[in-house]
């Protein structure tokens, strides 16, 4: 809404006398103040929240430490997760988010690309879209920089990779409350 009052206020400028366009752009104005106000109302119970429960709270640290998974990305998968207690690993979550890819098959001569499902939660997808676009094509360096940009110089699609790279901020997220433990950049494998 706030994105709204913003473009009203600018778009009617041209169009309306200077009188009221001033009353109307006081009053627009209030409307995104209150906007702001409230957000921040909710951003602050939501932290609240977070803070009175210690798995909560623990969780959203472990989530915060991956590259490109900030606090708003942190609070929607826990809450879509249902703090990892709704889905048993990434690759359901995947598939709930849209960014793991299905083949379409029928028989042995009808054959189509992998594409992503239709029925996904397309606000998750738009978040983990976001999140993705700051590490893969904004970071200056980092693995899944040199990850894009190495597909990308192979010749595949660029939201392809981006899906791909969602698909592995996932599989991270999961992978960090798995094993318990803040995400690190060079992990090395310790050999048994």
């Amino acid at each position: 809404d706030k994105c709204k009052y913003q473009g009203q206020l600018t778009d009617q400028k041209r169009f309306m006398s200077k009188e009221n366009y001033a009353s109307k752009s006081r009053r627009l104005q209030r409307q995104i103040k209150d906007l702001e106000w409230s957000v921040s109302e909710i951003e602050q119970e939501i932290e609240r929240l977070i803070q009175s429960d210690a798995t909560l709270a623990h969780q959203h640290e472990l989530l915060c430490s991956i590259d490109g998974v900030g606090k708003k990305v942190a609070v929607k998968i826990i809450v879509e997760t249902n703090a990892f207690k709704d889905f048993k690993n990434a690759r359901q979550f995947c598939s709930h988010a849209g960014v793991a890819p299905f083949r379409y098959d029928s028989g042995t001569s009808v054959r189509s690309k992998s594409k992503v499902s239709q029925r996904a939660d397309k606000s998750i997808k738009a978040l983990l879209h976001l999140a993705v676009l700051s590490v893969a094509t904004r970071k200056k360096d980092g693995e899944l920089r040199e990850y894009y940009t190495r597909k990308v110089a192979e010749g595949k699609n660029k939201m392809s990779v981006l899906n791909a790279v969602r698909a592995k901020l996932v599989w991270r997220m999961f992978a960090v409350i798995k094993l318990n433990k803040v995400y690190e950049k060079n992990y090395h494998f310790a050999l048994a």
